[in-house]
């Protein structure tokens, strides 16, 4: 998968947001409580996991996604980059100031041992909703 290198590497935080919708708009947030915050090598290692995620075809499911990431820098004021992941269709949906507009969506495997390994970080960071 294909993250805005100079963001990744700016990036000081990384916010898990537990995903209960979807935004009102493309470019607006994804809803949903932060669960986890992630600094230092937990940052560049969730972010490296994510960077070597296989591609994969597209399924369609709706884009229904259940987690995501925010990158900020030092300042910690607007997300660098936000990633929302549906582990159904496969997709992932990325904006944000880093983020050129090819990159904006792309598809990853996630039955793939990177795929399970990051569901895995996302479910002990926070709760499964009903």
């Amino acid at each position: 998968m294909q993250l805005p290198a100079d963001a990744v590497a700016a990036t000081a935080l990384v916010e898990v947001v537990r995903i209960t919708g979807l935004p009102v708009d493309r470019a607006a947030p994804y809803p949903g409580p932060a669960v986890a915050h992630w600094t230092g090598a937990d940052a560049a290692d969730a972010l490296a996991l994510i960077a070597t995620l296989p591609g994969s075809a597209q399924h369609r499911c709706g884009f229904f996604p259940g987690w995501g990431v925010r990158a900020y820098d030092e300042t910690l004021e607007l997300p660098l980059f936000e990633a929302a992941f549906c582990f159904t269709c496969h997709e992932v949906r990325m904006h944000g100031p880093a983020v050129p507009p090819p990159s904006a969506t792309q598809f990853f495997a996630p039955d793939s041992p990177a795929g399970r390994s990051l569901l895995a970080l996302f479910r002990a960071a926070g709760p499964r909703l009903p």
